[in-house]
């Protein structure tokens, strides 16, 4: 190997490379080989070509830096720190400790200039992506002649391990599909994975299958030759395409008895090989955490240089604000990640005889919001017109016109990455749809989203068995529970119309994480309260909508339901009363929402008192005993569902207001509780054990102990 001739050069990278050995050393804990290996391509990025300001960190216009290869993330601080973000050398010693900004993976919003929350293999990869969309869609909506107010570019550094997640196989042939030539990405080809080289695994030609996508592509032999690193990154920014650049690098670059070993990857190097490697550096070993002054002065030169292009931009910004103030107020005001006022006023109110399916009123609600919430943009994995969530109107994002609907095709889990890169990058409000049963392919991106506090909207629709034909691998039973499970993420399964529309309004006003919208494809009744209490009542998780004369003291039995089941329980409840059992219909659409409201808002809607209670929603159980407690039972499906028509399904397991006004009377009468199992469950396969011990069996609809 050609080491970096240029004196001051190496040893700025070397001071990369020994700043990463010590904290991990000092933590006893981490992943030092891949910054010693990677630290040459990543000085001459950061010295070189980054166009970023330590001190103004969310300088709008700064080019975006993306460690896909998040347990590398000492190599990410060193160099925030050394190029003076605000990460001071005693953070750097608190590696991996509790409180500290230095956590064993990036972290978004904890660290000053981390962009993306890092650390799942090809997260991102993905993240990149939606950066580069996202810059090339604002640059098409506010750039005028003259005014290239948005011109920036997008760098993401990977390893081994994200190429071989299929999240970056789908994202990266989106991105050479869209001709992305902002994106470059610096691949380190150092052959090693934890479990030793990765020929045990992987033999591909990389290269290759980008060239296949339709990237640009390029091999730099040894990866401290920074000449030649230069030379492959100028070809890259020069080139249409989006780039990748494999470099060939050496993992636990310098250590005389781990380089080139999975002994460098996952675990400190020990207190020896630490000494032996910087001896071979040329440096003293008995000093730790040491930045060279010659060093420091080098990286410092990032400050000046930093402040000069924010600077630049707040010119140019002037100057574009006096030719297009309109524009630059719509620009700053969404980088500020602000609403309009007003912006939800005009989500429709539907009255009773007004029947839709809940993904209807959701595509009612995206027309509305694409003209009063224009930073809205996403699209669907190759389901749009079943989602029904394009903006009509408004172009498809391709290549050469940048259109406001993505086509993401069959590609879940990179759309869900996707969508955290254009959510960290910022003017935008991206929202992602496919069938609620592959929210599981993009689960590690949901919970990145709810992890990093992104506001990133999902539309789920075909929820519950109430799908139909498409039988059981498409009718998601489980994934309410799943879902709700994530913490940070609202999930609302509205149960009419109107709640619909609410469930838009809330989902557009969150600005501290992801909400997922659970829809139907079956025509729900709207319910006559819904029209005046659904915007007040969604909006705070859960709320009352109709009950029998006489106050809370006079109730018998409480329905809660979410989403299809809710007019069925309304149904219930009218027969209910009418026989003199007094009901209370709750609807209960989001339960984080409705955690958070004051306790006195809670016991009011849900009485902590013995009233009797029956939960109805076309999901497993799991969960629903928080609200039913010992005074009830749960309707739920604890199997999987079937193919046929949807009143049909329903029908079978029970799901209508006959039976659930009939497990009403029993909750009364004979203190019906516990889990409640569907009516037939013959159309099962022989040998399946439906539910778990608390189920009953066959046609029973007696309490289960």
């Amino acid at each position: 190997m050609t080491l970096a001739t240029d004196r001051l050069d190496r040893l700025a990278i070397d001071t990369i490379r020994t700043l990463s050995i010590d904290a991990v050393q000092q933590a006893n804990s981490g992943h030092p080989g891949a910054p010693m290996g990677m630290a040459a391509m990543a000085f001459v990025l950061w010295t070189r070509y980054l166009r970023h300001a330590p001190t103004r960190p969310d300088w709008p216009d700064r080019d975006r830096f993306v460690l896909s290869a998040g347990h590398a993330s000492m190599l990410l601080y060193s160099l925030l720190h050394l190029t003076g973000y605000d990460l001071p050398l005693s953070e750097i010693q608190r590696f991996r400790q509790w409180g500290s900004r230095t956590p064993g993976h990036p972290e978004y919003g904890l660290t000053s200039g981390v962009e993306a929350t890092t650390g799942p293999l090809g997260q991102g990869v993905a993240n990149a992506i939606g950066m580069a969309i996202a810059e090339v869609r604002l640059a098409a909506e506010f750039n005028r002649a003259g005014h290239a107010i948005v011109d920036h570019r997008t760098f993401v550094v990977c390893s081994d391990g994200d190429l071989q997640e299929g999240i970056a196989a789908e994202a990266a042939s989106l991105a050479g599909h869209l001709r992305l030539g902002k994106l470059t990405m610096l691949y380190d080809d150092n052959h090693i994975q934890l479990d030793g080289p990765t020929a045990m695994a992987f033999s591909e030609d990389v290269p290759a299958r980008f060239d296949a996508y339709g990237w640009h592509t390029q091999r730099v032999p040894d990866g401290n030759d920074l000449e030649a690193i230069d030379a492959a990154i100028e070809a890259a920014l020069a080139d249409p395409r989006p780039s990748l650049i494999a470099v060939r690098t050496h993992i636990g670059f310098g250590s005389p008895n781990k380089q080139d070993s999975q002994k460098a990857h996952g675990s400190p190097l020990g207190p020896d090989e630490v000494r032996l490697t910087k001896e071979a550096y040329g440096w003293d070993p008995d000093k730790t955490f040491y930045v060279p002054d010659e060093a420091a002065a080098l990286f410092s030169r990032a400050i000046p240089r930093g402040e000069q292009l924010a600077g630049d931009w707040e010119e140019r910004l002037t100057a574009y604000r006096a030719a297009y103030p309109d524009d630059a107020h719509e620009l700053m005001r969404r980088l500020d990640g602000d609403l309009r006022p007003g912006a939800t006023a005009g989500l429709k109110t539907y009255a009773v005889g007004e029947d839709f399916a809940t993904r209807q009123a959701s595509q009612a609600a995206i027309q509305v919001l694409g003209e009063t919430v224009p930073e809205l943009f996403g699209g669907a994995a190759d389901l749009s017109e079943s989602n029904l969530t394009d903006v009509k109107g408004a172009g498809d994002f391709e290549a050469d016109d940048p259109g406001r609907n993505l086509r993401f095709g069959v590609r879940e889990h990179a759309m869900g990455g996707i969508a955290n890169g254009i959510a960290y990058h910022g003017g935008f409000l991206p929202y992602v749809a496919t069938f609620m049963t592959f929210s599981d392919y993009m689960r590690g991106s949901v919970r990145l989203a709810a992890l990093s506090g992104l506001h990133t909207i999902y539309v789920w629709t075909h929820d519950s068995v109430g799908l139909g034909e498409d039988g059981p691998t498409h009718q998601p039973v489980e994934h309410y529970a799943a879902l709700r499970a994530i913490p940070n993420l609202w999930l609302i399964r509205p149960g009419d119309a109107n709640e619909t529309s609410a469930a838009w309004a809330v989902a557009v006003e969150r600005t501290d994480g992801p909400v997922a919208l659970s829809l139907t494809r079956q025509k729900l009744t709207t319910l006559p309260e819904t029209a005046a209490k659904a915007r007040a009542g969604v909006a705070r998780g859960g709320y009352v909508v109709r009950e029998s004369s006489g106050g809370p003291e006079a109730i018998d039995l409480i329905l809660i339901a979410t989403g299809s089941e809710l007019p069925l329980a309304a149904s219930a409840a009218e027969a209910l009363t009418a026989e003199g059992i007094r009901t209370r219909l709750v609807s209960l659409p989001c339960w984080e929402l409705f955690e958070l409201q004051p306790a006195a808002y809670r016991n009011d809607v849900l009485p902590t008192a013995a009233h009797k209670r029956l939960s109805v929603e076309a999901g497993i159980t799991l969960g629903w005993e928080r609200y039913v407690g010992d005074h009830g039972a749960i309707v739920g499906i604890d199997h999987f569902g079937a193919s046929a028509p949807a009143p049909d399904i329903f029908g079978h397991f029970g799901f209508n207001p006959e039976r659930i006004a009939d497990l009403g009377r029993r909750v009364v009468r004979d203190g019906l509780h516990g889990r409640i199992p569907t009516v037939d469950h013959g159309h099962q396969p022989a040998g399946l054990r439906l539910g778990g011990p608390a189920i009953g069996h066959g046609g029973d609809t007696g309490p289960a102990h």
